[in-house]
């Protein structure tokens, strides 16, 4: 992976600390049980047991070092108040679309993002159109179901 910045909260964090450990311990060690089971039983070329626990040991390796990476460039973001309004990672926007009544969302980076409980990546189309706007302006986003426009009602 790239040193690409990843934009988490801290529960965020300890949710995948949580998940690492999880994989690196518990995991790891059903699957190694799993392998020698396999091994055990003969002829590896047609033994599908081995062939689904290595297809399942590469998945584990794949996402424990995508874990790690994530954390190694890991960014803190927190709820914060914005002391000069402008929208950022972090902060929580309520927005106003015509017709419609205000939604509020939390900011967080693509790896928290949760829409259907608020929270919006920085790299979604509403998200970036959002980034550096203040209370009071019209923002534009252009999404997969056209261009959508809001009022930004309040940064906090």
């Amino acid at each position: 992976m790239s040193s690409h910045e990843f934009y988490l909260t801290p529960e965020g964090i300890e949710k995948l600390k949580a998940e690492l450990e999880e994989l690196s311990g518990p995991r790891r060690t059903e699957l190694a049980q799993r392998l020698r089971t396999a091994i055990q039983q003969g002829d590896l070329s047609e033994n599908a047991d081995y062939s689904k626990a290595k297809e399942d040991q590469a998945f584990l390796e794949g996402r424990i070092q995508e874990i790690t990476a994530i954390l190694g460039n890991a960014v803190v973001i927190t709820e914060q108040s914005n002391p000069d309004g402008v929208i950022g990672i972090g902060s929580t926007v309520t927005l106003k679309e015509k017709g419609r009544e205000p939604v509020k969302y939390f900011l967080v980076g693509a790896q928290e993002a949760d829409p259907r409980n608020g929270k919006i990546s920085n790299e979604s189309p509403i998200g970036k159109a959002l980034l550096g706007h203040k209370a009071g302006d019209k923002v534009e986003a252009q999404t997969p179901a056209g261009v959508l426009v809001f009022e930004v009602v309040s940064v906090e």
